[in-house]
């Protein structure tokens, strides 16, 4: 699935992910290939992106998740890669 994470600044990644988790309003959440659609406020704290073998870890504040058709799309507040 392609995952893309914005900011009010810059698009921060763009790619193919395995899988996604967020922190989402009422708890995180994992976003894995045809997950069913979705748009969700985002808190505070981690993201983190799975490619493959590899695993990042980004901090937000605060945001909005959106999924449809196998495209992921993370509008953060503000964003730091860890």
């Amino acid at each position: 699935m392609n995952l893309e994470i914005l900011t009010p600044d810059k698009k921060v990644f763009e790619g193919e992910v395995r899988s996604v988790t967020v922190p989402g309003a009422m708890g995180s959440f994992e976003i894995l290939n045809n997950h069913a659609p979705i748009i969700s406020t985002l808190d505070d704290g981690k993201l983190i992106v799975r490619t493959g073998a590899k695993e990042d870890v980004y901090l937000i504040k605060g945001g909005l998740v959106e999924v449809l058709n196998n495209k992921v799309m993370v509008l953060a507040e503000g964003i730091i890669h860890r």
